[in-house]
């Protein structure tokens, strides 16, 4: 069985209402209890790096990411990124020859009826499976190379860049 590595940043994925403040903030990783629950054919080791919009993650937060990367032999890679920030990143990261590295997030949290996130975890173990090594970006269906693709705000998706 394959080995993945997760790691978790926070972003909307991951947000969660909080009644007592009346608003959602990220809260635990969701991305292993839904592939779990998917029955993926993954050994799946978890880490968190923190739990952040994407707009609050700094540099040490990419170095912690970096870190945890190069310091793991698992050969696939999936991380969960808020997607204001989440293309910065990945091209933080630099090449990588060795591993398939595919970041994925949501527009909608997990929690919400109408989310992209199942779909979007489920892309990106597409790309997990077949892509070549290198650092990718799994959205809306579609892979893109790291450094070939951008956030478009006024249609919600990511595109070709």
């Amino acid at each position: 069985m394959k080995k993945l590595l997760i790691l978790s940043t926070g972003g909307t994925i991951d947000k969660m209402y909080f009644d007592a403040k009346s608003e959602y903030e990220v809260g635990k990783s969701v991305a292993t209890t839904i592939l779990n629950a998917m029955n993926v054919a993954f050994k799946i080791n978890q880490k968190e790096v923190c739990r952040k919009d994407s707009l609050e993650i700094n540099s040490d937060d990419r170095q912690k990411l970096k870190t945890l990367i190069d310091q793991s032999d698992a050969k696939a890679i999936l991380i969960t990124h808020g997607t204001d920030t989440m293309v910065n990143t990945a091209l933080s990261l630099g090449d990588y020859t060795d591993r398939v590295i595919v970041f994925t997030g949501a527009m909608q949290p997990a929690i919400f009826k109408e989310t992209d996130a199942i779909f979007n975890l489920g892309t990106a173990l597409g790309a997990l499976n077949c892509a070549q090594p290198g650092v990718y970006i799994a959205m809306n269906g579609c892979i893109f190379p790291a450094g070939n693709v951008v956030k478009n705000y006024t249609t919600r998706a990511f595109e070709e860049n």
